[in-house]
């Protein structure tokens, strides 16, 4: 689904449902845990500096393909990559049409990628907001104007460390800058089964398109837990509420 169909069927209220997506998909069965708790998006790793849970382009293809065959769950293609060549080909050997850039990629970088990959690819830009600021802030207007369609916010670690951090963001940090976006956006940061009060007023507001979760997915061994996850959503209200099976 594009982000331009998502976002009327969710302001026509037509039942459809905020996305939910889980971050950090290795196996197949990853896909399935995903699929039976709830979830409808898989984030899949590639191009991510010392990341523990990044795939190689080969490994993207077989995760995404397993997700079209099984239907329910949309594999999203998550990267720090600076080069807009390389991430054409993956998206395309994948069939992946959700994009999320997940670094400090400039809106000159958006703007090649929004002429050359397919026009169903929908651009999903992280914006990062470390002590109360968003590192993006003075480029929110030129990232939406080179063709960004969607924000996700996260938040950064004291140490410089973005994505997957477990850090929880400031709501009050997260409507100054959501009052300054014309596009949709997605929450991330620290969002768990108990902390949906906190988040309530961003949950409601207009643009809000759903959350992105990896650390309270999973277990003590850092596995995904089909429960946390089925938890998760049925506190954010992203699916029914029902026992994991």
């Amino acid at each position: 689904m594009t982000v331009e169909k998502f976002s009327s069927f969710h302001m026509e209220n037509d039942g459809a449902r905020p996305l939910f997506k889980v971050c950090g998909a290795m196996e197949t069965a990853d896909i399935d845990c995903m699929s039976a708790s709830g979830a409808g998006a898989a984030g899949l790793w590639w191009e991510i500096p010392e990341g523990q849970r990044a795939l190689l382009p080969t490994e993207v293809v077989r995760l995404a393909h397993h997700c079209h065959s099984q239907g329910t769950v949309d594999p999203w293609l998550v990267t720090f990559a600076h080069e807009p060549a390389p991430i054409r080909r993956v998206l395309e050997e994948a069939g992946i049409t959700w994009l999320q850039l997940h670094a400090f990629q400039a809106p000159r970088m958006v703007d090649l990628l929004r002429t050359s990959v397919s026009a169903e690819t929908v651009i999903v830009k992280v914006l990062h907001i470390s002590d109360g600021k968003c590192l993006e802030g003075p480029l929110l207007g030129a990232y939406e104007r080179a063709g960004t369609d969607m924000f996700l916010l996260d938040a950064m670690s004291s140490s410089g460390q973005v994505g997957s951090t477990g850090n929880s963001l400031d709501p009050i940090d997260v409507l100054a800058v959501v009052e300054r976006l014309e596009h949709p956006f997605l929450l991330a940061g620290g969002l768990n089964a108990n902390n949906f009060e906190d988040f309530s007023l961003i949950a409601a507001h207009p643009r809000f398109m759903g959350i992105d979760v990896d650390t309270a997915a999973r277990d003590q061994s850092g596995s995904l837990d089909g429960r946390r996850i089925a938890s998760v959503g049925s506190a954010w209200g992203l699916v029914p509420e029902r026992t994991y099976l």
